[in-house]
């Protein structure tokens, strides 16, 4: 007989676990991981924009390119698309697909406060880079382009599609193929440095502080509509928002770290080992958080979440973000 969700002690269990794989994974600790299958449509918003480069080009045309506000209201319109194609049929790729709505829209709000970076364009375009490398995933994973997808991705996407882990390992799989797999080639491919010569490390790092702001609601809000399990602030040995915030800061790090490795490459050899190395780590991360989040065959499964996700999908965020309280579809 296959049982519904996880009792409060087995998921303390898990989540302890889980704690230990991801400070495994940072350590690069591999673990084998298997795929399988999906079906959600999607069309690429970045095909639509003419002139799109990921280098930061403030006299361009393109309101991407150079950073311009109007490509922000078009990357949070994008991603919130993604989520409504997706979130009413309860697919558990919404898990993903909100977090980076919701942090995306958190990113807007940001960028109101004139103080809060030193260069807002070059935000605004590297934000829209970074979605573009989701985004882009995401098109090639649903028309059947597996060569197009990166691994880190590719396991994500299957363990969504076959419903294989809890919403907290969609989550953190798709959390980790963005940050350990995508975020070094986008930092490197934007630019770590300004044209007077200063690091763009300061902006990067301003990140950091919204999405401390922003992780509690969104798991609330998760927990809400797609997957309550998701939401276990009642346990007393729930570590799990300061544990991921650290997990998160490490791997943001290392992704700076190895973005100045990319740069620093002065062969082509050179450069691909160090895209080896970000591919490996981004893999054996993807295969740690698939084994310790997996629902186990004969005693879990996710037909509660999605009964519970049916009847839920539409309710309203419970807790305020920094910008307020959305809409459950529609930016």
């Amino acid at each position: 007989m296959v049982l519904g969700p996880l009792s409060g002690r087995a998921r303390s269990v898990r989540r302890l676990a889980l704690a230990g794989a991801l400070v495994a994974s940072v350590l690069g600790v591999p673990v084998a991981a298997a795929p399988a299958r999906a079906d959600v449509t999607y069309v690429p918003w970045s095909s639509y924009l003419r002139g799109w480069t990921d280098e930061y080009v403030p006299s361009s045309a393109n309101e991407c390119a150079a950073g311009k506000p109007n490509c922000t209201k078009h990357m949070v319109k994008e991603l919130d698309r993604v989520l409504q194609s997706i979130g009413a049929s309860c697919s558990h790729h919404a898990v993903f697909a909100l977090a980076y709505t919701r942090i995306s829209q958190t990113y807007a709000w940001t960028t109101g406060d004139p103080e809060y970076y030193d260069d807002v364009r070059f935000a605004n375009h590297q934000a829209a880079v970074f979605a573009k490398y989701y985004t882009d995933a995401f098109t090639n994973w649903r028309y059947g382009k597996r060569e197009a997808v990166p691994k880190a991705w590719l396991t994500a996407f299957d363990a969504a599609a076959a419903k294989k882990v809890t919403g907290t390992g969609d989550l953190l799989l798709g959390m980790n193929a963005h940050i350990n797999r995508d975020l070094p080639y986008v930092v490197a491919a934007v630019g770590l440095v300004a044209p007077d010569g200063t690091s763009r490390k300061h902006d990067f790092d301003q990140v950091e502080h919204f999405l401390a702001k922003a992780t509690k609601p969104l798991v609330a809000e998760s927990a809400q509509r797609f997957d309550p399990t998701m939401d276990d602030g009642g346990d007393p040995l729930d570590a799990t928002y300061s544990l991921v915030m650290q997990v998160i800061s490490v791997w943001r790090e290392q992704a700076w770290r190895n973005a100045e490795r990319l740069v620093s490459a002065t062969t082509p050899e050179a450069r691909a080992r160090v895209e080896a190395d970000i591919e490996a780590g981004a893999n054996a991360t993807a295969s740690s958080i698939l084994l310790t989040q997996q629902y186990l065959p004969l005693l879990s499964s996710s037909s509660a979440r999605d009964r519970y996700c049916s009847a839920h999908h539409t309710d309203t965020a419970p807790t305020a973000y920094p910008f307020g309280t959305p809409a459950p579809y529609g930016s």
